[in-house]
């Protein structure tokens, strides 16, 4: 229940890659964060998929690398959600429950010249999923937690409060 990589900023992976690694050298912390930060480039492109994020609320409450690294982050998150027509942020409540993603995140991804696959992704390792019923349960999952999501608008006001919050001494 972390943000997505894809809009994190540095210094939260920084400090979701040093939690996954408490032992491992600067150099190579480093080195993990620059390659997850190159892998968010596809949003820069004029041609960048749609992104439609659902994000637990404890994503906003969880203090990743304290409160600073999350008033960024939240903030960050915020503006590219506010900015980029092309993505969409829905906030998952803490009132929803339990749903399917407990486990781990997931990225669905849709081509139009090839099959729908899902993306598996935990701190040490991801799968892809091509099998079509693993495939559709994962769609209809997905279909489930977006239902069960703050509208977009409502989404995008609860991350600026939570970033608000952490900007707050």
């Amino acid at each position: 229940m972390l943000v997505l990589r894809l809009l994190q900023t540095e210094s939260y992976a920084r400090a979701l890659t040093r939690a996954a690694h408490p032992f491992a050298a600067t150099d190579v912390i480093e080195g993990h964060v620059r390659t997850r930060m190159e892998r968010t480039s596809p949003l820069d492109s004029p041609t960048a998929p749609v992104l439609w994020v659902v994000l637990h609320e404890a994503a906003l409450l969880l203090p990743v690398g304290g409160n600073a690294v999350m008033a960024e982050q939240l903030s960050h998150l915020a503006e590219q959600t506010d900015s980029r027509p092309r993505i969409v942020t829905q906030v998952l409540p803490f009132s929803a429950g339990a749903h399917p993603f407990l486990h781990g995140s997931m990225t669905l991804m849709q081509f139009t010249d090839a099959p729908t696959v899902v993306y598996t992704e935990g701190a040490y390792s991801g799968q892809l999923v091509e099998e079509p019923l693993l495939v559709e349960q994962f769609r209809s999952a997905y279909d489930l937690a977006r239902a069960a999501a703050l509208s977009p608008e409502a989404s995008l006001q609860r991350i600026v409060s939570a970033a608000k919050e952490f900007a707050t001494p």
